[in-house]
């Protein structure tokens, strides 16, 4: 997959910007004492970027129906989080370069009908390459 400078996934700038950016004092460093980052495996690396190349499809696939990105629920508090595309490709990098994902604030009433799960995403996109 070739990277394309207009491409959202490829953009390293995409996420929010950490407001404590440069800080020595930022607060979020106390998570590292806490909940140290292990260090991604190979294996870790290789799924993360399959990770990024399929939600790339997704967003081809899916934008032009309105579809504006993938729904998560989440372990920790048990409720359904929504990431527009560009969100969770910053994420994913996030991840690929930091261990971990960055800290951002839930979307404000997002139209969940526009958002679907990884699994109802994939899905999508393998009906359309198996097409006749």
């Amino acid at each position: 997959m070739s990277v394309n400078s207009h491409d959202p996934f490829s953009a390293p700038d995409s996420g929010p910007t950490d407001p404590f950016l440069g800080d020595p004092n930022d607060p979020s460093k106390l998570l590292d004492e806490l909940d140290p980052v292990e260090p991604l495996t190979d294996t870790d690396r290789k799924e993360i970027a399959a990770d990024l190349a399929e939600l790339s499809e997704f967003q081809a696939a899916l934008s032009p129906h309105g579809i504006q990105g993938i729904v998560v629920d989440c372990g920790d508090c048990g409720e359904q989080h929504y990431f527009s595309w560009a969100l969770m490709a910053s994420n994913l990098r996030s991840l690929l370069g930091h261990g971990r994902t960055g800290v951002h604030e839930p979307a404000a009433e997002p139209l969940t009908d526009s958002y679907v799960t990884w699994d109802y995403a994939r899905g999508f996109t393998d009906a359309l390459a198996h097409r006749s």
